[in-house]
């Protein structure tokens, strides 16, 4: 299932290579505008409209990039508001006068206007030309299943609508999932399972691997488990695998941090933690695991995750960092099990004498925490020589919790100076895997099966297999694949539904404090929350068609 780069053209929607000659200069179409009598005559046409569709998948910047979903949940801060919905939505800050919460249509109606117009096109094989349909038909889908998360009810348009038209009542959420749904089904009859390479054949195009994926997914939110099973199940089938490095390019010192009982062992933990850390790096791009990703081309499209998570020191922003609930969610290493974390205010005051004793609240931990998260004194020689994390307080550019991310930032592109052009996994199997083992048990409780999904998770990790006497029932194994899924999944975008979803939020979004036991952020949940405002901008324009969600 390996892939490589499929191009994402940028401003495709402008037709600057149209071209007349001088005499028909008055009559030449405007070249940052489609004109109908000149454009949908080729195959090339059909390529870069499609293209255009493709660009609007999400990444790393906008408001809803994936990491700030994160940022909104209880996973981490994230502290700039000028940079995304983060810092309001977590802080309970929220209003409808805000119009960068997400309400976006741009991606909908360059799909809209493609379908409406493809069939134009006479010069193009038939096959392909309903290839293309129905990759656009699932970017559609994908788009309003992001929306309809958001908001619940929205305009459910499905072709370009007309000047005067403009003003058009939300769909009920449950028939905005059903259009989703239906569309994904008639896709994946059409997709191909993979793609021979070249164009306009390249491979990381949609699948039907991404179809059945993103099936599954709104499934599982919907709580539909018997359907989320079956889509997660098919998916299984696909070919998929979790990727792994056969040799642990890491050179951290963890003696500090790990008390292995021999060579072997410590090799388990470095192969762990290097197979999930290396997922995604640049140099891994459209490995085994990736089911669905947003591309960024090389020397045109750079990703700035490498400038968003790194903390002030060595030239990061600190946009999103843990909190200390997340790191309180990752097991023993030796044990598999949950650990009891430190009392803030014995932690805060470890930390302040310099006590040696801070430091063991970090020893003995999944090696996904030394993945993903940045501690006092955590290791990363990847990044410099000899570097060791210690947190700054208060200067610019700095975490406000006392931790960084580590998790998705690429060392090599970092050590090389150059930018990051990181493909950012919107889908990867891992996420497949986990709705199976969560739906399967909602349905009937533990099984042979769910187990086997967890642990093909945990020891890709290197960690212990899921241990099927302490969680031998319905209600500690759901509490038990909802941990992994929080720890395995961090910064990819599914923890802000998750508590939504789970109905915890109310629980989990509490004030956040540092590691010294101060306030980094105070949160208040208002059950409103659980759906973003309609931004009252485009109430106004609709002249109130559209309608406001409750409590905004």
């Amino acid at each position: 299932m390996r892939r490589s780069s499929i191009y994402i053209l940028t401003g495709l929607l402008a037709i600057s290579s149209i071209t007349s000659c001088k005499k028909d200069f008055l009559e030449r179409p405007p070249l940052d505008q489609l004109s109908e009598t000149t454009f949908w005559k080729s195959e090339a046409d059909v390529y870069k409209t499609v293209m255009g569709v493709y660009n609007q998948l999400p990444g790393v910047d906008g408001p809803y990039g994936i990491f700030y979903c994160d940022g909104a949940s209880d996973n981490a801060h994230g502290q700039y508001p000028w940079e995304s919905f983060a810092t309001d939505a977590s802080s309970g800050a929220i209003t409808s006068a805000n119009t960068s919460y997400g309400w976006d249509y741009i991606g909908i109606r360059r799909a809209n206007y493609f379908l409406d117009n493809a069939d134009k096109v006479m010069v193009i094989d038939k096959t392909l030309l309903e290839r293309y349909k129905a990759e656009v038909r699932f970017l559609r889908a994908f788009n309003y299943f992001n929306l309809s998360s958001r908001f619940g009810a929205v305009p459910l348009l499905t072709h370009v609508v007309a000047i005067g038209e403009e003003n058009i009542p939300q769909t009920p959420r449950a028939d905005v999932l059903k259009f989703v749904l239906d569309e994904l089904d008639a896709v994946a009859k059409i997709l191909p399972q993979a793609y021979a390479g070249g164009k306009p054949n390249e491979k990381g195009r949609i699948t039907k691997g991404a179809a059945l994926a993103l099936k599954a997914r709104a499934y599982l939110y919907d709580g539909q488990w018997q359907q989320a099973a079956d889509a997660a199940s098919q998916v299984m089938g696909l070919g998929y695998s979790l990727f792994k490095v056969t040799t642990s390019g890491n050179t951290d010192d963890y003696s500090k941090w790990v008390n292995f009982a021999d060579a072997a062992d410590e090799n388990k933990f470095r192969l762990g933690l290097s197979s999930y850390e290396s997922v995604f790096y640049q140099k891994n791009n459209g490995n085994s695991e990736v089911i669905l990703d947003r591309q960024y081309i090389k020397q045109i499209d750079p990703n700035s995750i490498n400038t968003y998570l790194p903390p002030g020191t060595i030239g990061g922003w600190s946009s999103v960092t843990p909190t200390q609930a997340l790191v309180d969610s990752y097991g023993s290493y030796k044990t598999g099990d949950a650990v009891t974390p430190v009392d803030p205010a014995q932690r805060a005051a470890l930390y302040l004498a310099k006590d040696p004793a801070f430091a063991n609240e970090y020893k003995n931990r999944d090696p996904r925490l030394y993945a993903t998260v940045l501690f006092e004194n955590a290791p990363w020689t990847a990044m410099e020589d000899n570097y060791k994390f210690n947190w700054v307080e208060g200067a610019s550019n700095m975490s406000q919790t006392g931790y960084n991310f580590r998790k998705m930032v690429d060392p090599v592109i970092f050590r090389e100076q150059v930018d990051n052009y990181a493909n950012v996994i919107l889908i990867r199997y891992a996420e497949v895997l986990l709705t199976y083992a969560e739906a399967r048990n909602e349905l009937s409780g533990p099984d042979g099966t769910v187990y086997e999904a967890l642990d093909a998770i945990r020891t890709r990790a290197g960690m212990p297999v899921t241990d099927r006497a302490k969680y031998a029932d319905q209600s500690s194994l759901r509490a038990f694949i909802r941990n992994e899924r929080r720890v395995e999944l961090v910064l990819e975008g599914q923890r802000y539904m998750d508590i939504r979803r789970w109905k915890i939020a109310p629980q989990v979004m509490k004030t956040i404090n540092n590691i010294k036991n101060s306030q980094a952020q105070q949160r208040i949940w208002t059950d409103k929350l659980y759906l973003m405002p309609v931004p009252q901008t485009q109430i106004d324009l609709s002249k109130g068609v559209l309608k406001q969600n409750t409590g905004y």
